[in-house]
C-alpha cells in the first residue's frame, strides 16, 4: 500500500450518529455496533496520523429549512423529520474524537445526500494530492458508503471498504454488502488488515 497515494474518507462522523444521544444512533439495530465502528476507526486514524496518508472527513450539514432535501424519501426523510444534521446544532458537529486529530484531518463540506463526491470538492482535493486509492469508513453501509464507493470507482480510484469501520442497519445487511455488493467494484478489508499493511517494513 502506497500511503502517499492513499486517502481514508470518513463519512458521517458526527454527533447525530456517534454520540450516545445522537438522533440517528438508533438506525443501527445491533447494540454497540456504532461504538465498535468508532473504536476501530480511531485505531486506524492513530496509525495513519504519522504517515503520508490523507485523511478526509465529509460531514453532512443541512440548512435549517432542509432546502437540499426538497422531496426526501427513506432515510433522507427521516433525517429531515427528526431534525438531524441541522446546521448550528450539536448533532451536526464532528465528534470530538475526530477533532482531537487537529489539522491532520481535512474537512470537505457540501455533502447533502448519500454520495460524498456530489456537490463537494472531494474529487479535486484527491486529485491535487495525487491520490489513487481510497479507504471508506463510516455510516451507513448500504447508503452513503455504497454511493461514495461507486462514485469513487467511476472516477478511477481503487476502492476499499473497511468492513469493521462501517455499519449497516442490521448485521445481515452489512454481511450482504461486504460479501455481494462491494466486491463488484472494489475490495473489502478489515481494520487489522490495513494496520498490517501500515506496519509492514519498507
Amino acid at each position: 500500500m502506497d500511503l502517499q497515494k492513499t486517502a481514508v474518507i470518513l463519512v458521517g462522523y458526527q454527533n447525530d450518529y456517534f454520540a450516545k444521544d445522537g438522533i440517528l444512533r438508533g438506525v443501527v439495530e445491533e447494540e454497540n455496533r456504532v461504538d465498535k465502528v468508532l473504536d476501530n476507526t480511531l485505531e486506524l486514524l492513530r496509525a495513519l496520523a504519522p504517515t503520508p496518508a490523507t485523511i478526509i472527513s465529509t460531514p453532512i450539514i443541512l440548512a435549517p429549512d432542509y432546502r437540499a432535501l426538497a422531496s426526501p424519501v427513506g432515510i433522507l426523510n427521516t433525517i429531515k423529520e427528526s431534525g438531524a444534521f441541522r446546521s448550528g446544532t450539536p448533532g451536526a458537529e464532528d465528534i470530538p474524537e475526530l477533532r482531537a486529530f487537529g489539522d491532520r484531518v481535512l474537512y470537505v463540506s457540501g455533502k447533502s445526500g448519500f454520495n460524498a463526491f456530489s456537490n463537494t470538492e472531494l474529487d479535486r482535493v484527491l486529485k491535487e494530492r495525487g491520490i489513487t486509492s481510497v479507504l471508506l469508513a463510516g455510516m451507513v453501509t448500504a447508503l452513503c458508503i455504497d454511493s461514495t464507493g461507486r462514485a469513487a470507482y467511476e472516477r478511477g480510484y481503487t476502492v476499499t471498504i473497511l468492513s469493521d469501520c462501517t455499519s449497516a442497519r442490521t448485521h445481515a445487511e452489512q454481511d450482504f454488502y461486504c460479501s455481494q455488493i462491494f466486491p463488484l467494484y472494489g475490495s473489502v478489508a478489515s481494520n487489522q488488515q490495513i494496520l498490517e499493511h501500515i506496519h509492514q517494513p519498507v
